[in-house]
């Protein structure tokens, strides 16, 4: 399920805040949470999940939020956090410098970094579109990023305008994509991301090539891990969907010593490997299971999975079944 939606109404009024603390902080970098209504906090949230990139649109009355050094002791997923404020206004301080944040304004954030806001909004209405992504991912050397964090960034105009109606359409648009779209639309958020905070600082040079080819290959990762069901994923339309060409995709998995044809082979072998040891999938043929990896032919299956592990496909099943019974224990999945 790509989108999510979530509102406090589904419970009494004592009970909203709590419960939105808590959807929070399963959806977003985790921090403390105060509001002046607290006794009848109505809040919504739609989320987007494009796996290595999550966009949640918000709707709430007031909020004011802390990322404090002891939470970030106790759990930092290492990502950046942009806000775009589609209404409302507030104040955010890091480093002890208080910047005041007004409906257009984007702003960056880093979950390493301890921060403090106070934001007022219209609770009737969409109040901020928030991304995270690892900071891997994103094309830029991490010190560029550092001078933007907690800088407003105007979102009504240029390239910050493009972004901003980007994360807008994402949350208005979230019920028509499919898994299919998933791989395009982190692509095109991270790059259009990128882009912004590049001609923000009028810095397109630190688009570096070691950068881009980082977040590149992380992108291709996705993309074949997300396809590795469908029989008709080939070197040739991953180098497509991530408009490169074949020779570059080679070159990129060359230095992990690597091809394209085997990377995919591995990946799609090691699903079946996993599927036939699962004890919940003991009972389902074995040509479900390879089909469910992209395999369409049983016998080529056999001879390639014999070759890599050592062992028929069934016969790898069936110690699999018996290691589980010797242990007298359910096995993990």
């Amino acid at each position: 399920m790509l989108v999510t939606e979530f509102s406090t109404d589904v419970v009494a009024a004592p009970e909203r805040f709590a419960l939105w603390t808590e959807a929070t902080e399963q959806s977003h970098m985790r921090n403390w949470l105060h509001s002046n209504n607290r006794t009848d906090f109505r809040a919504r949230m739609r989320g987007l999940d494009l796996r290595e990139v999550q966009a949640a649109a918000l709707a709430y009355p007031h909020l004011e939020i802390a990322r404090t050094t002891k939470l970030i002791r106790q759990s930092d997923p290492e990502v950046y956090q942009i806000n775009y404020f589609a209404g409302g206004q507030g104040i955010l301080s890091l480093d002890r410098r208080d910047t005041a944040l007004s409906t257009g304004d984007l702003v960056v954030l880093d979950s390493s970094r301890p921060f403090r806001g106070n934001v007022h909004a219209d609770p009737g209405r969409w109040s901020h579109v928030t991304m995270q992504c690892p900071r891997g991912l994103l094309p830029l050397p991490e010190k560029t990023v550092q001078r933007l964090l907690a800088v407003p960034i105007s979102g009504r105009s240029g390239m910050g305008g493009v972004f901003a109606r980007w994360l807008a359409d994402l949350n208005a648009r979230a019920g028509e994509f499919t898994p299919a779209d998933v791989s395009t639309l982190t692509s095109v958020t991270l790059d259009l991301l990128a882009s912004t905070l590049a001609r923000f600082l009028e810095a397109e040079e630190a688009l570096t090539p070691e950068a881009r080819r980082t977040a590149l290959r992380a992108r291709i990762n996705t993309f074949v891990e997300q396809h590795l069901a469908d029989p008709a994923m080939t070197p040739q339309t991953i180098a497509d969907a991530h408009h490169i060409s074949l020779r570059h995709l080679q070159q990129l998995l060359a230095e992990d010593g690597t091809s394209p044809a085997a990377w995919i082979r591995h990946r799609r072998l090691e699903g079946c490997r996993l599927d036939l040891a699962n004890p919940h999938l003991h009972t389902r043929p074995i040509q479900a299971i390879t089909a469910r990896w992209g395999f369409t032919d049983p016998k080529h299956f056999s001879r390639l999975f014999r070759a890599t592990y050592g062992i028929p496909p069934r016969d790898y099943r069936d110690q699999s079944r018996e290691a589980c019974a010797n242990r007298h224990q359910p096995c993990a999945d």
